[in-house]
C-alpha cells in the first residue's frame, strides 16, 4: 500500500508555502514522504490561504482544515520525528486524526477495477446517425458539415441481440440501450424507434428487463416527444440557458434560433414527469453570462441535473478560445449559489468528490458502443471509423453467428487507460474522483505522448477543492468524515480552522 502525505502540486490561483525547514516544497510537484506504520491514509495537504490548509484523505472521505501546526506535526511523524516542538501535548490531535482514519486505522483499499478477458458487454449505445437539424457553433462531431452516416436497423438489431445474450449468459437479468453518436439520435426516427421495439421483444422473450435513455437537442416534434416519454426512461437534452446564447450557439439547419423548441420539450417533458437532465456547454464568450443562463434554466424548467462543461476545442470548436479558465471557475461557482436558491444543484463532470473510482468514464470498462457500420468504439465521441482518434478507441467488429470479434491489444491499451497507471496524477489530490478525466480529451490536448495535464485539470481541482470545503461546513465547519465517528467531538479543535 502506498500511504504519504502529499503536499499538492501547484494549482496556479494557490501558492505553497513551506511549512518547516524539514519539508521540501516545490510548486510543481507532490511532497511525497515515506510511509510509516501510523500512518494508514493517503493524505494531501493542500494550502488554502495564510494559516490555513485542507488536509484530505480521498480513500477515507475524510477531511480538514487545519493550521500549519497540524501540517508539520503530521509530516514530523511520517518522517519518524520525534514529538518535541510540542505540536500536540496533550494528544488531542492524535485522537482526532485517528477518529478520521488517518492514522492507525486499518489498511485502505484503493478503488481499482480492471475487466479482463473477453467482453460481455450488457449495455450498447447506438450511434444512430451523423445527420442533426442543428448546426451548433461548437459541435465536437461538426454535425452537418460531414457526410451523412446512419444506422440500419439490422446493425442496431444485432447489438441489441447481443447484449441480452450477454444478460441471459452472466445472469445480470437487465440490458440497457442507449442512444446518442454524431448528430440528433432522433433523426433516424426508424431505427430509434424500430430498435425500441425489438429491444422490448427480446427481453420480453428472455424474461429480462430494459430500460432505454437518449441523449438529445431538444428539437423535436410534439409526435417524438410523446414517443419518447411513453417508451424511455430518461434524456438528456443540450440546452444552454438564456434564450438569446441558445440561439447564438444552437442555430437550426436553416439558421434560426432553437430555444423556443426546446424549452416546448423541456416543459412537455416536466408535465408527463418524464426523467431528463440539461447539458449546458459554456464557451469563452459566454462565461459572464452562465450565472444568468442558469438561474434562467432553474426558474424556467424541472430538470433533476444540470451539468455544466466549459465548450472542449475539438470539432467546429477546434481553434475557439479556451472556456477552461479563471473566468469560467468563477462564473461555475456564481451558477452555483443561484442554483442553490432553487433548490437545486448544477455538476460539472470531472468534479465528483460522492465517487471513488479509478475509472472516468466506460473506456477502461469495455465500453461498448455500434458506429452505423456496426463496429465497436469505446467513446461516445469517437463515433466514426473516420475520426482522428479511431485507431485508439475501435476496438471490435461483427463476426459470423451474431458475435463480435475484439483487437484485444487495443483494448487491452484501453484498459490500462485508468489513473493509477498515469504518473501525471499521482500526485493530484482529485485522482480517485476525477480519475484521470476523459481519454479522448487527453489525447487531443496532449497527442499520444505522456500527458502532462490541462487547463482542464485546473478546473477539476478547484471545483473538487469546492465540494470537499463544502462537505467540511455541511458537518459542522470542523472537519467531514463520511460514515465515520468523530462528530460532536472536541478533540484537537484548537487545530483547526
Amino acid at each position: 500500500m502506498n500511504t504519504g502525505i502529499k503536499a499538492q502540486n501547484k494549482m496556479k490561483s494557490l501558492e505553497l508555502v513551506p511549512l518547516s525547514s524539514s519539508i521540501p516544497c516545490k510548486a510543481d510537484t507532490a511532497m511525497i514522504f515515506d510511509s510509516k506504520p501510523a500512518f494508514s491514509s493517503e493524505i494531501c495537504v493542500i494550502p488554502l490561504d495564510d494559516d490555513r490548509h485542507l488536509i484530505y484523505a480521498p480513500l477515507r472521505r475524510a477531511a480538514l482544515v487545519g493550521n500549519a501546526r497540524v501540517v508539520n506535526f503530521m509530516a514530523a511523524r511520517q518522517a519518524g520525528q520525534p514529538n518535541t516542538k510540542g505540536e500536540d501535548p496533550d494528544g488531542a490531535l492524535t485522537t482526532l486524526l485517528r477518529g478520521l482514519e488517518m492514522l492507525d486505522a486499518q489498511p485502505e483499499t484503493q478503488p481499482v477495477t480492471h475487466p479482463a478477458g473477453t467482453p460481455q458487454p450488457t449495455a450498447v449505445t447506438l450511434f444512430l446517425t451523423t445527420a442533426c437539424n442543428l448546426r451548433c457553433t461548437y459541435c465536437y462531431a461538426r454535425a452537418g458539415d460531414t457526410p451523412v452516416r446512419s444506422m440500419a436497423l439490422d446493425v442496431a438489431k444485432r447489438g441489441i441481440d447481443y447484449v441480452a445474450r450477454n444478460a441471459v449468459t452472466t445472469g445480470a437479468g437487465h440490458f440497457e440501450v442507449n442512444y446518442h453518436g454524431g448528430g440528433e439520435p432522433t433523426a433516424n426516427w426508424r431505427t430509434l424507434t424500430g430498435s425500441h421495439e425489438h429491444a422490448q421483444s427480446r427481453a420480453a422473450e428472455l424474461g429480462l428487463e430494459m430500460t432505454a435513455s437518449t441523449a438529445t437537442n431538444g428539437v423535436l416534434r410534439d409526435e417524438q416527444i410523446d414517443w419518447i416519454i411513453s417508451h424511455l426512461q430518461g434524456a438528456s437534452v443540450s440546452y444552454d440557458g438564456l434564450p438569446e446564447v441558445q440561439d447564438a450557439h444552437r442555430p437550426t439547419a436553416g439558421g434560426e434560433g432553437s430555444s423556443l423548441r426546446v424549452a416546448h420539450t423541456l416543459r412537455r417533458f416536466a408535465e408527463a414527469g418524464f426523467p431528463h437532465g440539461i447539458r449546458v456547454t459554456v464557451t469563452a464568450d459566454q462565461i459572464a453570462r452562465l450565472p444568468d443562463s442558469v438561474e434562467y434554466i432553474c426558474s424556467h424548467f424541472e430538470a433533476a441535473r444540470i451539468q455544466v462543461e466549459p465548450a472542449y476545442q475539438m470539432g467546429r470548436w477546434r481553434d475557439a478560445p479556451s472556456a477552461e479558465t479563471e473566468a469560467f471557475i468563477a462564473a461555475y461557482r456564481e451558477a452555483q449559489v443561484r442554483a442553490a436558491a432553487y433548490g437545486k444543484e448544477i455538476f460539472f463532470s470531472g468534479a465528483r468528490v460522492g465517487l471513488l473510482t479509478n475509472h472516468f468514464c466506460g473506456i477502461t470498462q469495455d465500453s461498448f458502443s455500434l458506429s452505423p457500420d456496426g463496429n465497436v468504439s469505446a467513446c461516445f465521441e469517437t463515433f466514426s471509423e473516420d475520426e482522428e482518434w479511431a485507431p485508439v478507441f475501435f476496438y471490435g467488429k461483427p463476426e459470423e453467428g451474431g458475435g463480435y470479434g475484439y483487437d484485444l491489444a487495443r483494448l487491452e491499451h484501453l484498459r490500462s487507460q485508468s489513473v493509477e497507471n498515469r504518473e501525471w496524477c499521482k500526485g493530484c489530490f482529485a485522482r480517485w474522483t476525477c480519475a484521470g478525466d476523459c481519454y479522448h480529451k487527453a489525447l487531443t490536448v496532449g497527442g499520444k505522448d505522456e500527458f502532462q495535464g490541462s487547463d482542464r485539470c485546473h478546473v477539476i481541482r478547484e471545483l473538487t477543492k469546492d465540494q470537499i470545503l463544502a462537505r467540511i461546513a455541511q458537518s459542522g465547519g470542523h472537519y467531514w468524515h463520511e460514515g465515520g465517528g468523530t462528530s460532536g467531538s472536541a478533540a484537537g479543535k484548537e487545530f483547526l480552522i
